[in-house]
């Protein structure tokens, strides 16, 4: 989609570090961190957000979750706790229009969130 940063991230033409990739999915780490890990998780098709998904797109977001749970593992996360977090539309915090989900952990989260 022309000139979304993650479709960018995604077809390689935009510099991001990696830490998971699959034919769907891909996981990069913030560039702007708000705990000790915070990646972003986001399908490669495009997609605006969770009011955007087809009925095609049925087992995307479980697949998502699924990953974003052995990434939290595979860093350490599992016992201490991690947030899975989306936000759809600007009033809701959303700033880049392709679908993602924030991956925290390593720090106290608050509820509720701000």
């Amino acid at each position: 989609m022309g000139d979304c940063i993650f479709c960018k991230i995604i077809e390689g033409k935009m510099n991001a570090e990696k830490v998971y990739e699959d034919e769907r999915i891909v996981a990069v780490r913030d560039i702007a961190p708000v705990s000790p890990l915070h990646l972003l998780i986001m399908p490669k098709k495009h997609v605006v957000n969770l009011l955007d998904l087809q009925p095609e797109d049925g087992s995307l977001v479980g697949h998502i979750f699924r990953v974003a749970a052995h990434l939290a593992r595979e860093a350490g996360f599992a016992d201490s706790g991690f947030r899975i977090v989306n936000n759809n539309n600007a009033g809701a915090g959303q700033s880049v229009f392709h679908l993602h989900f924030h991956l925290l952990a390593g720090r106290q989260m608050h509820w509720p969130p701000g």
